[in-house]
């Protein structure tokens, strides 16, 4: 199993929203936000059941735009249906478990698993798995992204949990490919300041 798709899905984007817990028309609202800043890649957790619809919206306004939105917090094999059948476009997970990396391929969704140890990314990568969530990336560090580089080159990380645009920058730095920030949104300027970070700098 490979997920080649995150090549396409992030091209050369640096940063990805999370919309967690938000309303419907609030989470479109963000969403479309986003876009306009150039945060192509939006992500909409579906860790319980009541999230699906906020997540099937983003993926409609998405699909006016040639947006792609995934569904995070994916865990389990049923939220795995609930995503494909809402029309995401990828799955993620905090942690690392097989059984729905390979329901998410099943369902032709490249998926995101998290890892926090280079066991968990060796693991991934015997499973095919060569983009991966680093979380919680703000307790690991940047300088935990350079060292695991070193063994394990063929990464590529998306770095998640406590990152904001005062700290997102060293970790782009450090060789993360995709920052990915969620409750720092709800600071209304964190856009805005992302958005110079959304393209690699020349």
């Amino acid at each position: 199993m490979t997920t080649p798709d995150f090549d396409h899905i992030f091209g050369g984007a640096r940063v990805m929203a999370i919309l967690r817990g938000l309303p419907v028309a609030e989470t479109v609202r963000l969403a479309e936000r986003a876009w306009d800043l150039g945060i192509d890649v939006v992500e909409v957790p579906v860790a319980t059941a009541d999230a699906v619809p906020a997540l099937r919206a983003a993926v409609e306004a998405g699909a006016e735009r040639d947006r792609i939105v995934g569904a995070g917090t994916v865990l389990d094999v049923e939220q795995v249906a609930a995503a494909a059948d809402a029309g995401a476009r990828f799955t993620v997970a905090p942690g690392l478990d097989l059984a729905v990396a390979d329901a998410a391929a099943a369902r032709g969704l490249p998926h995101l698993p998290g890892v926090a140890t280079p066991t968990e990314a060796q693991q991934a990568l015997r499973h095919g798995l060569t983009w991966l969530k680093a979380f919680p990336a703000v307790s690991l560090g940047p300088a935990w992204f350079k060292a695991v580089a070193g063994p394990l080159p063929q990464l590529r990380f998306v770095a998640t949990g406590g990152l904001d645009a005062s700290n997102a920058g060293a970790f782009l730095q450090a060789g993360v490919r995709v920052v990915a920030v969620g409750s720092a949104l709800s600071d209304p300027t964190q856009l805005d300041a992302l958005a110079t970070l959304t393209r690699p700098t020349p």
